[in-house]
C-alpha cells in the first residue's frame, strides 16, 4: 500500500501575528514555525501506524520553498519512508491541491491522508480539493480509519453522533483528533531522517485562483462586566441592550 500525506508549514500556536506591506503580508520575523498538528499528529501517524501493520510505504509531500526541508526532515524522522517537496509557494488551496494531486495520480497512491485543516488559516479545503483533481472518492473528518483486505472502514463525527464509512481504495481523507496519538521522534528516526530520499520536484502549471487583499487583526476584546448572582434582571438588560444577543 502507498500512502500520502500533505504537510504544511504553519506558525506555531504561540506566535505573536503580524502584518507588513499594507497589511497583505504576514510577517515572518520572529515567528516559529511548525508542521502542522493535525497533518503531524493525526494523518502522518495513523499513515505510519496502516503501513507498520499492513506493509507499504508512507510518502509526505511539502509544497513550499527549500526552508522547508527541516520540518520534512521531522516527518522523515517520526517514521515516514521517503518525501516530496515541490518547488513552489504554497499560493493558495486550489495551486497547492492541484501540485498535490499531481503527484499522487502520476505515481499511483493508493490512499492520501491530509490533517482536516491547517490552524493558520482553517480552511479545510485541500483534502477535497485533492480527491476532486484525482476522481477519487473523499471523506473528511475521519476520527478512526482502518483497512482490511482493500476496504476502508471509517468513522466521522456528523450533527449529534457518528457516522461509519465503508470505502474502496483509491481514497483521499482528512484526519482529526481521535484518528492518532502523537509520536516523538527517538534517536535512531532522527540519524535514519539524514539519508532517507527528499526529493524536489518543479510544480505544474496551474496558477493559484486566490489573492489576498488584506489581512486584519481580530478586534481587541472588551472587559469582563461582572453582575451579582442575584441581580438577573441586570443581567437581561446588558445582554439585550449592550451585547445585543437576546
Amino acid at each position: 500500500m502507498k500512502i500520502l500525506v500533505p504537510l504544511s508549514k504553519v506558525p506555531d500556536t504561540t506566535a505573536k501575528i503580524a502584518f507588513t506591506n499594507n497589511n497583505t503580508e504576514f510577517d515572518t520575523n520572529n515567528v516559529q514555525f511548525i508542521i502542522n498538528p493535525t497533518d503531524e499528529w493525526y494523518a502522518l501517524v495513523r499513515a505510519i501506524e496502516l503501513v507498520e501493520k499492513n506493509g507499504g510505504s508512507v510518502t509526505v509531500i511539502n509544497v513550499g520553498s527549500a526552508e522547508n526541508d527541516q520540518f520534512i526532515r521531522k516527518a522523515l524522522a517520526i517514521g515516514a519512508n521517503d518525501a516530496v517537496r515541490v518547488d513552489a509557494q504554497a499560493k493558495d488551496a486550489f495551486f497547492t491541491a492541484s501540485q498535490i494531486a499531481d503527484y499522487a495520480k502520476a505515481n499511483a497512491y493508493d490512499l492520501v491522508i491530509t490533517g482536516k485543516e491547517t490552524i493558520d488559516y482553517n480552511g479545510a479545503q485541500i483534502g477535497g480539493m485533492i480527491a476532486e483533481f484525482m476522481d477519487a472518492g473523499y471523506v473528511g473528518l475521519v476520527t478512526r480509519l482502518d483497512i482490511e483486505d482493500g476496504k476502508v472502514s471509517l468513522n466521522r463525527e456528523i450533527e449529534g453522533g457518528e457516522e461509519v464509512v465503508e470505502a474502496s481504495l483509491p481514497l483521499v481523507v482528512s484526519a482529526q483528533k481521535g484518528m492518532a496519538e502523537q509520536r516523538i521522534p527517538n534517536m535512531r528516526g532522527i540519524m535514519q531522517a539524514r539519508t532517507k530520499p527528499l526529493n524536489v520536484i518543479p510544480a505544474n502549471g496551474t496558477n493559484a485562483i486566490v489573492n489576498i487583499a488584506a489581512y486584519h487583526l481580530p478586534p481587541t476584546k472588551s472587559g469582563c462586566t461582572y453582575v451579582d448572582a442575584e441581580n438577573i434582571g441586570e443581567l437581561v438588560r446588558l445582554l439585550h441592550e449592550e451585547a445585543k444577543v437576546i
